[in-house]
């Protein structure tokens, strides 16, 4: 149990320490703008690049392994939006959030970092795949689900076209691309052009972790939703206990790959929720309240998660 503490102190330390200090100097909430795009377009995408370029290609072709993860995301994802349309009588677009809130993980922020530290550079591959395949349909399911339920204006061809332009331009597919026809052709980048890969990739964890922790100190808890009685054990545990039960019953995947599916299952509420919910102006304040609420108990919960693991 030591040798767990251990391994995340630093990694919910530097969480807590982001917190503390957006709480102490009182930052607006614009002051995280060069932070975030630093973490999203340079440090991960780098580091994402680092890892995939090095992989045989067939590794990464494994959508088995992807269809499977997508799987048991979204079978969470339609449960909570069974329950919460036609159990708590939700609207569509509340119940949307809902599902996301119970099946959208913190991939991007928290996924490379403690996947990293408790896995070993072999989970870069999974991690990689998940991150950036499951961002892309959470891309394309948000948008359509708000149309549908009448929360997004614009035309049918007009969404579909921003939502191809935001899946093929987001700098962790772009990345991951790269990384791939790298792979491909053999390829690695001149040793000042790695040398600087290197640096921005080694900054990801710290960086996203640090800002992770000031956008929840930014955006405090005003309103608790009843919900959060069945969103949150279905985030921190019933999406973990379908990644490991769906993954080992299907038997053709490596252990490493299996655990790597369930550490990103088991991570809190994505900030992202709350995103989307602010740009369609619903279930707001209560994302806000499930992604802190989800956020403090997954250090319980991952040590658990981290302790199953072990052994391997």
């Amino acid at each position: 149990m030591a040798d767990i503490v251990g391994l995340l102190l630093p990694f919910f330390g530097l969480i807590f320490i982001g917190y503390g200090a957006a709480r102490i100097t009182k930052q607006p909430v614009e002051a995280m703008g060069w932070l975030n795009t630093f973490i999203i377009y340079a440090a991960l995408p780098a580091l994402f690049f680092k890892l995939v370029s090095k992989t045989p290609v067939e590794e990464l072709a494994r959508m088995d392994f992807v269809a499977a993860s997508l799987a048991c995301t979204y079978g969470i994802f339609l449960a909570v939006f069974l329950i919460g349309r036609f159990v708590r009588k939700n609207s569509l677009a509340e119940t949307t959030i809902q599902s996301f809130a119970a099946s959208y993980g913190n991939i991007g922020y928290m996924g490379p970092g403690l996947a990293l530290l408790a896995l070993g550079e072999k989970a870069a591959v999974p991690v990689a795949l998940i991150v950036c395949l499951e961002n892309a349909a959470h891309f394309i399911v948000a948008p359509a689900m708000m149309a549908i339920a009448g929360g997004d204006k614009r035309s049918p061809a007009q969404l579909a076209l921003d939502v191809a332009r935001k899946v093929i331009t987001h700098p962790f597919i772009v990345s991951v691309i790269a990384g791939f026809l790298a792979a491909s052709l053999s390829w690695q980048p001149p040793e000042a052009v790695q040398r600087l890969v290197d640096y921005l990739a080694q900054s990801a964890a710290p960086c996203a972790l640090f800002a992770m922790g000031v956008t929840l100190a930014l955006r405090p808890m005003k309103r608790v939703p009843v919900e959060i009685s069945y969103i949150v054990p279905a985030k921190l545990i019933l999406h973990p206990l379908a990644a490991y039960l769906v993954l080992s019953s299907l038997g053709r995947f490596e252990p490493v790959w299996i655990y790597s599916a369930v550490l990103l299952a088991a991570l809190p509420t994505a900030t992202n929720v709350f995103v989307i919910g602010q740009q369609y102006h619903v279930w707001q304040e209560r994302a806000s309240a499930t992604i802190l609420i989800s956020t403090v108990l997954s250090v319980l919960t991952l040590t658990g998660v981290v302790y199953f693991i072990q052994p391997f």
